[in-house]
């Protein structure tokens, strides 16, 4: 390898949830590994590391008030998790089965689906998950031709002209709010189901297409062969390992940048709320994309560009004794159909799905309240949120008694929704950067997937991506 330059570069990450800090980490790395004279800033908003990533140990239990796994089809956090020491911590969740609440009754989901798989046959036949009339509808996908169109289109829609409007209501429009908390009818079929989109082309039947295929096409739920991982001592884990290994990086927390401008001698000025402007030859924003957009409104950059929408959502975990959730004993996790008159939109046992978050003669409860166009529950107090999820599960599982405790946390603004357009937008906005901020990567939730591993992935690539620019060397 080449290095061309060997001037000190001084380069800021800013945003400290799980891209920033993985951003700051490989830019440490390849600086090490290629002997690259770099200073590392790290500008933090809050006054803490990890963003979402947010875990509470007490009394025997792990609670996890953001996202409480990830899905590593990558192997990015496994990679991350060996540089940093850590990969013997990584557990993996146990199996159970997965329902639906549709009304007021819990219905299995029909195996195979889960899978990545079209369903298995006699499972979908005698599933009252699906009405005879929409279990036909549903197979005429064996007979529909392909859509002509070529542009992006609402997951609702693509759905729908595949398999019918009752498949939608009750199998994907639960799992997808249960997972984004998303609007089906708005969201993008090209941003966050590539592999369905590209299914249709080249088979031009979805059951065909997943039969023929043999890989795992909704990663987001399980696979076959794949599984959720986490950390025995939860995922915050990670986050505390990435924070020890980066402490010769220059960390500032409760600092907001403002403003970034550009300077003749093409470093640039990172204007804060609290100090003098930071100077900087290379930015890596990994802030939700509103804010990095209002961080360049003074050069008309990404102004054309619609702000993006975030679901606001809240987690609420709760511990009971196990003799208090007689019902579903085998049920490892259900979602909530829009059509069901219920205020959660998924359950999880914890306790089931790990083996250590919980000590063994209790339950831990893991629900999501809040989606698009169903926020208001999220502004609740913390008591009226337990009160109204309280009365949902005793509907659906006959819970009678008070928890032992309960656990609200708020995601507001939180969830980013990747609307139709998403791909060209973004394209659209890396093509304004490169010709007025070459300097300047973006990269996290707001732009090339919303998961741990995606985002890990995204700060790697910016971290090397701006590394090559400053120093003139090939990957």
């Amino acid at each position: 390898m080449r290095v061309t330059s060997r001037k000190k570069r001084r380069i800021v990450v800013v945003g400290g949830g799980i891209t920033g800090l993985s951003a700051a980490f490989y830019l440490q790395q390849e600086a090490k590994k290629n002997h690259l004279p770099i200073e590392i800033i790290l500008i933090e908003a809050s006054l803490r590391l990890g963003g979402k990533i947010q875990t509470l140990r007490k009394d025997g239990f792990i609670i996890e008030r953001g996202p409480e796994s990830f899905f590593d089809q990558s192997g990015s956090v496994r990679n991350l998790a060996a540089n940093l020491g850590i990969e013997d911590e990584i557990v993996h969740h146990n199996t159970g089965q997965t329902y639906v609440a549709v009304g007021g009754e819990l219905y299995p989901i029909p195996s195979g689906i889960l899978l990545g798989g079209a369903p298995q046959v006699s499972s979908f036949i005698t599933s009252g998950l699906i009405s005879l009339t929409g279990k036909i509808r549903a197979i005429g996908d064996l007979l529909l031709p392909k859509s002509p169109e070529k542009e992006d289109e609402p997951i609702g829609d693509f759905f729908r002209r595949r398999f019918g409007k009752e498949v939608v209501e009750n199998l994907v429009e639960p799992l997808l709010a249960g997972t984004f908390a998303g609007d089906i009818d708005h969201l993008s079929i090209q941003a966050m189901f590539p592999q369905f989109f590209q299914l249709e082309k080249e088979h031009r039947s979805l059951l065909l297409g997943l039969k023929k295929n043999g890989k795992h096409l909704y990663p987001h739920i399980i696979g076959e062969q794949a599984y959720y991982e986490t950390f025995q001592n939860g995922l915050e884990t990670l986050v505390e390992a990435l924070e020890k290994q980066i402490a010769a990086c220059t960390i500032l927390k409760g600092v907001r940048v403002e403003a970034i401008d550009q300077e003749a001698d093409g470093s640039m000025s990172i204007h804060v709320n609290n100090g003098d402007p930071i100077q900087a030859d290379a930015v890596i924003m990994t802030s939700p994309f509103n804010v990095t957009k209002e961080a360049f409104k003074a050069h008309d950059l990404m102004q054309d560009l619609p702000n993006m929408s975030y679901a606001t959502i809240a987690t609420v975990t709760m511990a009971f004794k196990r003799e208090q959730i007689e019902k579903y004993k085998e049920a490892m996790s259900f979602f909530v159909s829009r059509n069901s008159d219920f205020v959660i939109t998924s359950c999880t046992w914890s306790n089931r799905k790990w083996d250590n978050v919980a000590p063994d003669d209790c339950d831990l409860l893991r629900v999501y309240i809040g989606r698009v166009g169903d926020e208001a529950v999220v502004e609740l107090s913390d008591t009226n949120i337990e009160k109204t999820v309280l009365q949902d599960l005793s509907r659906l599982l006959g819970i009678q008694d008070q928890p032992l405790f309960t656990v609200v946390t708020r995601w507001k603004q939180g969830m980013p929704q990747y609307t139709v357009g998403h791909e060209k937008r973004l394209h659209t906005m890396q093509e304004e950067l490169m010709q007025q901020f070459p300097y300047v990567q973006i990269a996290g939730s707001s732009y090339e997937g919303i998961s741990v591993p995606e985002c890990v992935a995204q700060g790697k690539d910016v971290a090397q991506n701006i590394l090559a620019k400053l120093f003139e060397y090939d990957k």
